[in-house]
């Protein structure tokens, strides 16, 4: 639940924030319908999303193209109520002592590089994933 009013705040992060942590935060806005705030960011953002994130999500019809690849800062941390880490640094050592919310640790492979089957199925496995966490916090 979230730790304040209004929408659960869920921030997605990856390494580049160009691919896994792009299409929590497409799913997120999708399965979310208004009960969610999200956002996502990489450790070290690549600076623009990967175009086949964008064509296996709009292969599902989930549009993600105007989403921009964003560094991770102390303040996005500060601002989510859930904070969804994707195969990069575990959420214990990326949120300060002080953090108070949910944490998850999502052991996601990188699909950027592998053949495109390998895209298609982590995408289909963060939208279960995303799906689920969604219904326990709502």
């Amino acid at each position: 639940m979230s730790t304040g009013p209004g929408p659960v705040k869920i921030l997605f992060v990856c390494v580049g924030n160009t691919c896994r942590s792009q299409m929590g935060e497409g799913f997120a806005r999708f399965y979310g319908d208004g009960k969610v705030e999200v956002r996502s960011a990489g450790t070290a953002a690549s600076g623009s999303v990967n175009r086949s994130t964008i064509e296996a999500m709009k292969e599902i019809g989930i549009d993600i193209s105007d989403q921009t690849s964003k560094q991770l800062t102390g303040d996005m941390l500060d601002w989510a109520d859930v904070v969804v880490t994707m195969g990069c640094r575990s959420a214990t050592e990326l949120c300060p002592v002080t953090y108070r919310g949910q944490k998850y640790d999502w052991k996601i492979d990188d699909p950027l590089g592998r053949p495109w089957e390998f895209m298609q199925i982590v995408r289909d496995g963060i939208e279960e994933k995303v799906k689920g966490l969604i219904s326990a916090q709502t």
